[in-house]
């Protein structure tokens, strides 16, 4: 057996959580291998909508295994708050959810370090989500973090106050008015209560599951073009969000990965600060963000919207392998009467169709216009009912990517996911 990974090949929001979800039938376990709180995982399913940050999106099928990998930052104390909100719909996640012993724990003077810093920028913010991720990976490739094995220590308490006091001092350098003490006491409350979830070496755990045949799906957070090596870098995630992430994040070998599943957006989003080539700042772009509803699900800000960049996308696939697309948010463009698709850039009067390496460049895209359809595509089941120009959108995408595109997303439901292939 192999393992399957499923992740975003844009500025992330692509709607992961509703495919693993959509997939997760086909699946013996699901995997988180990157990220932490930063992440929002949105489902839609019996009228309730639930936002997953650390928790694998798996967990609302009981008979599934689901593993937060070594990969992930955890935050103990919104871990706590999604599995309160769980449990409020009577679920009991404790006997199929391990968390590896490998995977970091956010501070709450992590998240303070995050504040103080991202203020400090003034107008260069990067457009951080404030929860402590770049600091908690800051700490962990400096070999300072504290892990959740950690917990279990007899010297836990003593290793968390060193560390405190060392944020303690480098927050003092940025004048940054805080209260510490409400923010370490329900820290360590939540502490207590993440001692009753199952502890695991996840690297053994996830290859006995190999070995007993169970068929695997690791799922990213954020999306490729964010990646820490080769996102819009510095304005980029803290992880390795592309498909070797799932190897370095979960511990499987390279050789051990199946099936890359990309998701796509059938527009362009990004939170945050960065690059955005195909950014509208118009109407268009406005209608897009009202229509998809675009605003982030972990930090509610408004997401920046633009046209399709094939630019971006032929890089990402390359980058992680991907053998199979699938289209969110198609519904999103009903109605538009021209789509435009950026198939290369232009900077300095060149034309290109790589990424470039300045992220002050100034891109101008290469549009090709496509038409659009009227049709309300909402309450579409099957593929033939899909209005031609879709299917024609469709095929532009498969024909420039050289991938086939085997599912559609036409609703935020579960239920709204159309099989192309």
């Amino acid at each position: 057996m192999k393992v399957d990974v499923l992740l975003g090949l844009q500025w992330g929001d692509e709607g992961k959580g509703k495919l693993v979800d959509a997939l997760t039938r086909d699946y013996d376990v699901i995997a988180r291998f990157q990220g932490g709180p930063n992440a929002g995982h949105t489902l839609e399913f019996n009228n309730q909508k639930h936002v997953l940050h650390t928790i694998p999106s798996g967990i609302f099928h009981p008979d599934k295994l689901n593993l937060i990998g070594n990969g992930l930052v955890i935050d103990p104390v919104v871990f706590k708050k999604e599995v309160d909100r769980l449990t409020g719909f009577g679920m009991d996640i404790r006997k199929n959810l391990f968390i590896s012993k490998k995977s970091h724990l956010i501070l709450p003077t992590h998240r303070l370090l995050d504040a103080a810093s991202e203020a400090s920028k003034g107008a260069g913010k990067i457009g951080s989500t404030l929860k402590g991720i770049g600091p908690a990976y800051t700490d962990k490739t400096g070999r300072e973090g504290l892990r959740v094995g950690d917990i279990l220590e007899k010297s836990f308490l003593a290793k968390y106050h060193c560390l405190r006091d060392l944020h303690l001092r480098k927050i003092s350098q940025f004048n940054y008015p805080f209260d510490l003490q409400p923010l370490e006491d329900e820290w360590l409350a939540s502490i207590e209560f993440l001692r009753s979830f199952q502890f695991v070496n996840g690297e053994y755990l996830i290859n006995e599951w190999l070995k007993a045949g169970h068929r695997i799906l690791a799922e990213g957070a954020q999306g490729s073009m964010l990646d820490i090596d080769f996102g819009s870098y510095p304005f980029v995630t803290s992880s390795n969000t592309t498909c070797a992430g799932a190897c370095t994040g979960l511990g499987v070998a390279p050789g051990r990965i199946g099936n890359v599943i990309g998701i796509i957006k059938a527009y362009s989003t990004r939170v945050g600060s960065g690059p955005f080539p195909t950014e509208l700042l118009d109407e268009t772009g406005e209608r897009l963000r009202t229509s998809g509803h675009e605003y982030g699900s972990t930090t509610g800000r408004p997401r920046r919207c633009g046209w399709l960049d094939m630019v971006a996308l032929r890089y990402t696939v390359m980058l992680d392998g991907v053998t199979s697309l699938i289209m969110t948010k198609a519904d999103v463009l009903s109605g538009f009467d021209t789509l435009r698709v950026a198939t290369a850039y232009k900077i300095n009067g060149k034309t290109t169709r790589e990424i470039p390496f300045d992220t002050e460049a100034p891109v101008e895209p290469v549009y090709t216009d496509l038409p659009g359809w009227k049709e309300d595509i909402s309450g579409i089941c099957e593929k033939e009912s899909l209005p031609e120009n879709l299917k024609g959108y469709i095929r532009f995408v498969e024909n420039h990517l050289g991938i086939p595109v085997t599912i559609v997303s036409v609703g935020p439901d579960r239920n709204a996911t159309i099989q192309m292939a």
